[in-house]
């Protein structure tokens, strides 16, 4: 594998990026493009059998691991590796006349409600704590999409994220833009960025700013959050010799939601200890799952009428050294010859209300439909069942 620090521009590696034969992932610290397959881990059984085979290889690996099927997760070890500086915010020109797609939601937003009220019954049964239930909408167009406009758009919006383009088996792409870091290791240095609890951003400036604060001191939001600090601490505690955790967390904001967050630091007890074991104690977390964990997986697959494949798993790299980064796989889209398939959820906890929770999903899927160019409009129309 050839490693490359040329002096190039993040646009410039997006430039070279080939759905299918590259992969390209994006943090606040750097762009990474990985060219070339040299050669594909796993499957594994396990996280932890797949976490050791990469250990094993001694190579930098990029890819996904979905939510819940260890044996599905697609890890590469790419044949180059090109490195540029974070992608910069610029303004994004719409592209003409929005894209008229065909939209789906599965499930429904009635029955979406509907099981956001199941949630609650069991949370009222004192069985969960949390579960995080999600929806889907499945997109057709007659033209496929551009994945690297997607990926410049959602770059432009968002460069503060973790925008990412990985291939998939199956002739599939996953394309997003997390603003949720699950962890990186750069050394003996460990850094977790835990979100729970959001809100929509308004076009209004002093709405924005009201609704960031009201998010800021909701009790119910306060909550969840600590939740899921909390697991992420926990899981993170047995590899560090150092820990510091946030007392409350603060605002941070992408160009369509605000959010609760916090950034957990450590200092590694063990120096063999690699980015990707790290991330594999730590997933799923109740950020995307809920808890108990085994209770919230139970809930989920009872009551989500779809496989969420990678999404709420987690996509990122790991090199040689033990170093990387591993974002979780929210504001995402699977894309496939067939069509596209967006996805949202949000945390349901006691005291949360069906149908804002429905309402926060929809704010969710804008951060794709302006990556797609979608008539966003119909697109929200069609997902809120107006």
């Amino acid at each position: 594998m050839t490693i490359s620090y040329e002096p190039v521009t993040a646009s410039e590696l997006l430039g070279e990026y080939r759905p299918g034969h590259s992969s390209l992932f994006s943090s606040p610290q750097h762009t990474l493009l990985a060219q070339g397959v040299g050669d594909v881990v796993g499957p594994a059984g396990t996280l932890r059998a797949l976490s050791e085979q990469v250990r094993l290889q001694g190579r930098l690996v990029l890819g996904a691991v979905p939510f819940d099927d260890p044996a599905s997760a697609h890890l590469v070890m790419p044949e180059r590796v090109r490195w540029a500086d974070p992608f910069i915010a610029r303004p994004v020109t719409p592209d003409g006349q929005p894209r008229p797609w065909r939209v789906t939601p599965v499930p429904g937003p009635d029955d979406h409600l509907a099981g956001v009220r199941r949630a609650l019954r069991l949370l009222d049964q004192g069985r969960l704590d949390k579960v995080v239930l999600a929806r889907s909408l499945e997109l057709s167009h007659p033209d496929p999409p551009d994945v690297t406009t997607m990926v410049a758009r959602l770059a432009a919006r968002d460069p503060d994220g973790h925008v990412f383009a990985v291939p998939l088996p199956g002739r599939r792409t996953l394309v997003g833009a997390s603003p949720e870091l699950l962890v990186s290791r750069t050394g003996p240095i460990v850094v977790a960025g835990p979100m729970a609890g959001s809100a929509a951003r308004s076009a209004d400036p002093a709405e924005d700013r009201r609704r960031a604060a009201a998010l800021l001191c909701s009790a119910k939001d306060q909550r969840e959050h600590a939740l899921v600090t909390q697991a992420v601490a926990d899981a993170l505690a047995p590899f560090c010799r150092a820990l510091s955790v946030p007392d409350e967390p603060s605002l941070s904001c992408t160009s369509t939601m605000w959010h609760l967050s916090s950034r957990i630091t450590g200092r590694l007890a063990d120096p063999d200890t690699t980015a990707l074991a790290l991330a594999v104690a730590m997933h799923p977390t109740p950020a995307v799952c809920g808890t108990p964990t085994a209770d919230a997986r139970a809930a989920i697959a009872e009551i989500e009428p779809f496989d969420r494949g990678f999404y709420t798993g987690m996509v990122g790299w790991c090199d040689a050294s033990g170093d990387g980064e591993w974002a979780v796989t929210i504001r995402c889209a699977e894309l496939s010859e067939d069509g596209i398939r967006l996805f949202a959820g949000g945390g349901i906890v006691p005291g949360s209300v069906p149908e804002d929770e429905l309402a926060e999903t929809t704010a969710k899927f804008r951060t794709l439909m302006h990556a797609l160019g979608l008539d966003e409009r119909a697109a929200l129309a069609a997902s809120t069942g107006e």
